[in-house]
């Protein structure tokens, strides 16, 4: 009898006293300031964006970390700043949060770790991540382990008698993108690429559309439209934005990583149009010194593609 009602206190103490369970939620001073961080991002203002994550820093060491990296993987994402890109390693390597906030950054740290080349690590990092997110209610927790369990269950789609959850992830990913506050720019891009992962581009067209009601003409976004256009075999629409997106990165950037990204999809763009001239052009503009050093961070996909066709020399 005594063991049973020590049973039951316990239980009692988790119902009514006990640890409050996981949140990514934050006091209202610090949630403000975080999402200023977010809408400051997005609006490619990356050292306001910066400042705003030291100020929550000083209020909480480890979500100020968290976002403080955001910040640095989206100049890297953007700008193609590489030295962003590996303090944003170091720096999560060092540092910890609590909590869901926690599980964010092993996700942000495994994501960093999969682009320095660090597949295998970066993996396992992100693995550590989801399972934190698993038991949560909160739905932005859900919709980063939904990032996580759709590739999973992709990856072994082929087992016999596999259960397989992808729509129901897509659906909590979507619904997340709509809402979230804090994280709606990497829920947004991660489900436009699922779509685009699957073939529905006009469902990742559709993603994207609302992506440019909250950060109209995102040059990241841009890109990633084109490259679903391209899909529809709509070239003269992605072959504009691409051209476009060149200009602009090579005024805002010199020769960056996107740049290159832009180069590389107008010479299989302007191939499927038929347009050699513009197409051997782009081609030609791929000889720059520049292109050589960056070379291996050109999307492997892509890469792929373009070599499978002969498209490259």
């Amino acid at each position: 009898m005594y063991r049973i009602f020590l049973v039951a206190l316990t239980f009692a103490s988790l119902a009514f006293g006990g640890s409050p369970a996981p949140t990514l939620s934050l006091p209202s001073p610090i949630a403000e300031i975080a999402e200023r961080v977010t809408e400051r991002n997005m609006a490619l203002d990356y050292d306001s964006a910066f400042a705003l994550a030291k100020q929550v820093s000083a209020k909480n060491a480890g979500v100020g970390c968290v976002l403080e990296n955001v910040v640095l993987v989206s100049r890297y994402d953007d700008l193609g700043d590489t030295a962003a890109l590996e303090s944003a390693g170091k720096n999560l390597e060092k540092c910890a949060s609590t909590g869901l906030w926690e599980a964010v950054r092993k996700f942000e740290l495994g994501y960093v770790q999969i682009e320095l080349g660090h597949s295998v690590k970066g993996a396992m990092t992100t693995r550590s991540g989801a399972k934190l997110f698993e038991e949560s209610s909160e739905l932005d927790a859900q919709a980063f382990y939904a990032l996580y369990a759709y590739y999973m269950d992709k990856s072994f789609s082929w087992l016999p008698f596999k259960t397989d959850r992808r729509v129901e992830y897509l659906a909590v990913v979507d619904s997340a993108a709509s809402v979230s506050k804090q994280f709606w720019p990497l829920f947004l891009t991660s489900l436009a690429w699922m779509y685009y992962d699957k073939g529905d581009y006009n469902a990742g067209l559709r993603i994207l559309k609302v992506g440019f009601g909250k950060a109209p003409n995102h040059p990241v976004l841009l890109q990633l439209k084109a490259d679903m256009l391209y899909k529809l075999k709509r070239y003269k629409e992605a072959a504009d934005i691409y051209e476009k997106s060149a200009t602009d990165y090579l005024a805002r950037t010199g020769k960056s990583i996107r740049y290159w990204c832009a180069a590389l999809n107008l010479v299989r763009i302007y191939a499927d149009m038929g347009d050699k001239e513009k197409s051997a052009r782009w081609k030609k503009a791929l000889d720059d010194p520049e292109y050589k050093r960056l070379e291996r961070r050109m999307p492997e996909s892509l890469m792929d593609d373009l070599e499978s066709r002969d498209l490259l020399d």
